[in-house]
């Protein structure tokens, strides 16, 4: 090919390859509402959900894709509680099991967590308080099905089970906490609730393209 239409091509794909990439964003700012937050933890207490976390959109970035949730949860003692401490993560039934990940160990106790592989999080506390624990590792955990919830809308691919060798904190209304991908998490005491955002920037378009909770489907 001729020195000139080498230039020509580099030259026709610096210009569009910017373009293609973000052809998909946003033009304008995306607003979620107080009252749309409401109105998604009123469907979830309407519909009796039994996961406590609820996405509110996923919002298509182009590049990527980044996931809002707001999630609610009620007083929680001090011992592990499947589907609560661990971001929501029912226990697996025995007759159907998921993969196995994680360390395997006999007579591991400790509270439930949950590690998602894709997807970190920030957590903006809105009110309520509870004990936080994370880091360490997950022992004897399950997958998250592969069609399920927590993949498919929530947090992508994940690894849910018992914790051990985690860090403990309080964290309470105000308070802003970065839980980077893999790493595990989920709450050991909650005294009354916790309710907080979650934002979660999802950079290998695992979960649901263009999701929006069906309290919200119809505005």
């Amino acid at each position: 090919m001729p020195k000139k239409n080498i230039l020509w091509v580099l030259t026709v794909v610096c210009a569009t390859w910017p373009v293609a990439g973000s052809a998909q964003a946003p033009k304008d700012a995306i607003a979620i509402s107080g009252d749309d937050i409401k109105a998604v933890l009123k469907y979830a207490a309407d519909t009796k959900r039994t996961v406590p976390d609820n996405s509110i959109r996923v919002i298509d970035m182009g590049a990527y894709q980044l996931a809002v949730g707001i999630v609610h949860r009620g007083a929680l003692g001090g011992a592990p509680a499947a589907g609560n401490a661990g971001r929501g993560q029912a226990a697996v039934p025995a007759p159907n099991p998921q993969p196995a990940c994680g360390e395997q160990r006999a007579g591991a106790k400790g509270p439930n967590g949950i590690a998602h592989d894709d997807t970190a999080e920030t957590y903006i506390v809105t009110s309520g308080a509870g004990t936080l624990i994370t880091g360490g590792t997950i022992v004897n955990g399950r997958r998250s099905p592969a069609d399920g919830e927590v993949t498919t809308i929530l947090n992508g691919p994940s690894c849910g089970g018992t914790m051990v060798g985690y860090t403990t904190r309080q964290i309470k209304e105000g308070d802003v906490i970065v839980i980077p991908e893999r790493v595990p998490h989920g709450f050991s005491a909650i005294p009354d609730h916790i309710t907080y955002l979650s934002v979660r920037p999802d950079l290998k378009n695992v979960l649901r393209r263009g999701y929006v909770n069906p309290a919200l489907a119809k505005k």
